[in-house]
């Protein structure tokens, strides 16, 4: 999974999450950590550490808009990596990273949650992350 750069606990970073290393409403702790910071809005990216493949936000600031159409479940999933584009609900977009506003466990990479492609989504809490692949030449 791309969020956790290859480690197995259910943050990329550790076992538990404080809100020194992710942007959530820190006045919920997860397992034994104390309560953190709720500061009540996005942060601007790269101000918590990036995980181990240099993808800084993957828990926490905004929910991120998958690629993937939504499945109830995951059986059949491609399992190289690519988008699960076919099959499933095609007006459904699976939601990933937790928000902001959510509780610790809403920001865990188990977690998903899912909009409607199709309307005018205006929510503060979610965005969408551009990838780019192949050489950049300034």
């Amino acid at each position: 999974m791309r969020a956790r750069a290859g480690t197995t606990t259910p943050f990329y970073f550790g076992k538990t999450i404080t809100s020194e290393l992710v942007n959530y409403d820190g006045n919920y702790p997860y397992g034994n950590a104390p309560k953190g910071i709720y500061r009540e809005e996005t942060t601007d990216v790269g101000i918590f550490p990036p995980n181990g493949f240099g993808l800084y936000d993957m828990h926490g600031n905004v929910w991120e808009w998958c690629q993937d159409v939504w499945h109830s479940n995951y059986n059949g999933a491609p399992t190289d990596g690519s988008a699960w584009e076919t099959g499933g609900n095609d007006n459904v977009s699976p939601l990933r990273g937790g928000c902001w506003s959510d509780d610790p466990g809403g920001c865990r990479s188990a977690c998903r949650s899912f909009d409607v492609v199709r309307h005018d989504n205006r929510y503060n809490n979610v965005g969408f992350r551009l990838v780019c692949s192949g050489e950049r030449t300034l």
